[in-house]
């Protein structure tokens, strides 16, 4: 009697038909969803330039520089050039700066968060001032030409 051979034969056989199966109605579902979608696709060609326009957001962060810009020592000094500075520090000064004025931390919270001395939390920002004001004045001047 060969019976557990072809019980094993009948199970290989019976696993092998759910795999096909299952093979066979995946590739429908993804057939139907693929008609599906091609039903809802509209070609760019095909819109409108309002409905165009819907589909994107345009940024416009320097776009009015003049009204942005402020006068100091009599150089002109704009948000894109005071960007540029702040860019142009020590990443450890930058941080110490962002945290002061736009986090309203204090020193000793920004040395708590960065693991070093309050001193050097004061130092680093005190110094960034140095160079900021050195990078503006440099630069001021060249912002007026553009």
């Amino acid at each position: 009697m060969d019976y557990p051979a072809r019980f094993e034969w009948q199970t290989r056989c019976e696993f092998n038909a759910y795999c096909k199966r299952t093979l066979r109605n995946e590739l429908i579902d993804a057939c139907r969803e693929r008609k599906s979608r091609k039903q809802h696709e509209v070609s760019f060609a095909d819109l409108t330039p309002h409905e165009e326009k819907q589909l994107y957001t345009v940024d416009r962060y320097f776009v009015n520089e003049d009204e942005e810009a402020f006068y100091a020592g009599g150089l002109k000094i704009t948000a894109k050039l005071l960007a540029e500075a702040l860019h142009t520090l020590p990443n450890e000064k930058r941080q110490a700066i962002l945290l002061y004025y736009f986090f309203d931390m204090t020193d000793v919270e920004i040395a708590e968060l960065m693991k070093v001395p309050r001193s050097t939390v004061q130092y680093r920002r005190t110094s960034s001032f140095e160079l900021l004001k050195r990078y503006l004045e440099e630069r001021a001047d060249e912002w007026d030409e553009l």
